[in-house]
């Protein structure tokens, strides 16, 4: 099929660009796909008919947004595609990269970011009218990790006939989402150059791989409740009947090298369905790795779109948080610690004076009410898509909100006109943790745990409220762009 821009179906339809672009994002143009940032539209489409819906250009801003976020997810099948495109983002909003072993030089006015590892990332946009007495970092924190499967280094393997990839569990996965689905393997590869080694990234986008079901005949239990053994149930096949290693062919012929130049690699299992908007107005987003990248695209996209000259703005994508974030790229790591500690120095900023001044938005999503599954949620405390972001309280502190860092961000959701919800386990259930207390060992500062909701956390497939796409990012800005003055039991917010 041949394709049409965004210019040509608007000389074909005679009608603006803009209004093509809303079509699209209404899926008012059959067939249209969206491709990088623009949409290709079938050359045999038509012009749909006009509608006169009150809401329309609201609803296009919110639409738009669902696609961007769905577009984002697609380009980043595991952590380390997920930073890089954080960095092209960046960069292309006047960011410097900046190096942890080198000397670097930062002043007020700056807009620079650090990675480590290749799947974290520390962005800041320095005020350039800093107050010394009252210097302060408004962070927000996310994570750039989901629950996968990570393959072993000696990993092809034969079973009878198959070919096999040896795989691990990587964090809190449910099993039964990823069994005959579409998987790919993505990651980093490190190889020999003639100045010693380089690290590559890697999508093998075109080859598929699947972790079978046994059928139904062979397994009358399988309705009934049955526990997967990852040695056995939840490895992957890519082929049949192959000599020497598949996967490593795979990769040498991807990466345009030597078998025997490949020395390492960091590769993963990652869902390849692509996302996609649905509900009667579109209101939902169903997608892989929901869980957090949402929370990341919402934050990056607040970022660029904000500047406070009188404070720092940072924005924190952490790795690892699935398996406890104890890395040297999670959040028990020094990497926030250390580069706040050297941006006060540098500024000749009193730190530990800073830190007390400042306010951790820790930013992962949080579970929806359930449609088949209701009473599973806390009576009075359980949020629901398209509502507004939810607030994430834990009386065992596996969330940091408390009634101050609450209340402030209540008031900055009031101030962005977002509405908000509350979260809580229902007091039966136990639920899990994020990255926010962990971050508050390293760095003590005033922080609320907050997310959108979204169902089937940890799915290889998860749903969530288009409409909170907008109210986070709303939200985000309006504490990018405000003052938080601490005055011992007064705080005051404004903008």
């Amino acid at each position: 099929m041949k394709y049409l821009s965004i210019s040509e179906a608007a000389k074909k339809f005679a009608i603006s660009e803009r209004s093509v672009r809303n079509y699209c994002a209404q899926g008012r143009i059959p067939g249209a796909i969206m491709q990088g940032k623009s949409w290709l539209i079938p050359d045999d489409a038509s012009k749909p008919e006009r509608s006169n819906g009150k809401n329309e250009e609201l609803d296009n801003e919110v639409v738009e947004l669902g696609y961007e976020l769905v577009n984002f997810i697609n380009k980043s099948p595991v952590s380390f595609f997920a930073i890089n495109n954080v960095k092209e983002l960046l960069l292309s909003n006047g960011y410097k990269e900046l190096f942890e072993n080198k000397t670097c030089d930062i002043k007020l006015g700056d807009k620079v970011f650090f990675t480590r590892n290749g799947s974290s990332i520390i962005a800041l946009d320095i005020g350039e009218e800093i107050n010394k007495d009252n210097f302060a970092y408004h962070i927000i924190a996310s994570h750039s990790d989901s629950p996968c499967f990570k393959i072993k280094p000696e990993c092809d393997s034969k079973s009878d006939i198959y070919n096999r990839i040896n795989v691990e569990v990587y964090g809190g996965l449910i099993a039964s989402t990823w069994l005959d689905r579409p998987l790919s393997i993505a990651g980093r590869v490190v190889i020999k150059n003639e100045n010693g080694l380089e690290s590559r990234l890697v999508n093998l986008s075109n080859h598929k791989v699947m972790i079978p079901n046994l059928c139904i005949h062979f397994n009358r239990e399988i309705n009934s409740g049955y526990r997967y053994d990852p040695s056995v149930d939840l490895q992957a096949f890519l082929s049949q009947e192959l000599s020497g290693k598949p996967l490593k062919n795979l990769l040498k012929q991807s990466l345009g090298v030597r078998e025997e130049d490949i020395v390492n690699f960091d590769l993963y299992l990652y869902n390849q369905e692509q996302g996609y908007l649905w509900g009667n107005k579109k209101e939902y987003v169903s997608s892989s790795r929901l869980d957090d990248l949402e929370c990341v695209f919402t934050s990056s996209k607040a970022l660029v779109k904000s500047h406070n000259k009188n404070a720092v703005n940072v924005l924190y994508v952490s790795d690892n948080e699935e398996v406890g974030s104890s890395s040297r790229q999670g959040a028990d790591s020094d990497f926030l610690e250390r580069l706040l500690t050297q941006v006060s120095n540098k500024l000749g900023i009193e730190h530990s004076v800073a830190v007390a001044n400042s306010f951790l938005i820790s930013a992962d999503n949080a579970h929806a009410v359930h449609p088949n599954k209701p009473g599973i949620s806390d009576p009075n405390n359980h949020p629901y898509m398209n509502k507004g972001v939810a607030i994430k309280y834990n009386a065992a502190q596996s969330y940091t909100s408390d009634a101050i860092s609450g209340a402030i961000f209540q008031k900055l959701c009031d101030n962005a006109s977002v509405p908000y919800q509350f979260f809580t386990n229902r007091s039966d259930i136990r639920g899990g943790s994020t990255l926010g207390n962990i971050l508050l060992s390293h760095v003590s500062l005033l922080s609320v745990d907050m997310g959108l909701p979204q169902l089937a956390m940890h799915s290889s497939f998860e749903t969530a409220g288009t409409k909170d796409i907008k109210y986070a990012i709303d939200v985000f800005k309006e504490f990018y762009s405000s003052s938080i003055s601490i005055n011992g039991d007064n705080y005051i917010i404004n903008k």
